[in-house]
């Protein structure tokens, strides 16, 4: 009788045999891979409720500081601020947000949840952090709170240095 092959999964190899190693030794590579698994697993997420990152991301900010100027939302969330009156037609034609005239400065708009966005966000908010502990799955907390205050670090870091340019 002779041996049937080995039908069994295939053997996967570890990163370091599939990309180049002198890539993996950067940090810049590795999070940018690393943030595009975590990112498309977050905008699947969101986009089972019918919206994209921007979206949530705004009704996020919105929840978070409350009211905001719609300008001074856009640079909170590093967006353009003609793409962010896109995002807000849109969840303000939803119901989740509410533009009105501000009344200190009748040329800005403000811009804040409504009883529905705020529900929607709580909600999302979960959805989130669902998605990211289903990303992170192989961290234990210890180390997942380690790569958000590393992560953090970094980030305001940039935002300090660019503030002094």
């Amino acid at each position: 009788m002779t041996d049937a092959p080995d039908c069994g999964p295939e053997t996967v190899k570890p990163d370091s045999e599939i990309r180049p190693p002198s890539l993996l030794a950067l940090p810049s590579y590795l999070v940018s891979h690393v943030a595009r698994l975590g990112h498309d697993v977050l905008i699947a997420a969101v986009a089972d409720h019918g919206l994209r990152l921007p979206h949530f991301a705004a009704l996020t900010a919105l929840a978070d500081f409350g009211p905001l100027p719609q300008h001074v939302l856009a640079d909170r969330l590093a967006l353009n601020r003609s793409h962010l009156v896109g995002y807000l037609d849109t969840v303000e034609q939803r119901g989740l947000v509410r533009r009105t005239r501000d009344p200190a400065d009748r040329r800005r708009q403000l811009v804040e949840l409504t009883a529905e966005g705020e529900k929607l966000q709580r909600r999302l908010q979960a959805v989130a952090e669902r998605s990211q502990e289903e990303f992170l799955h192989d961290l234990s907390p210890a180390e997942r709170a380690t790569l958000i205050t590393l992560l953090r670090k970094v980030l305001v870091s940039e935002n300090q240095q660019a503030r002094k340019h």
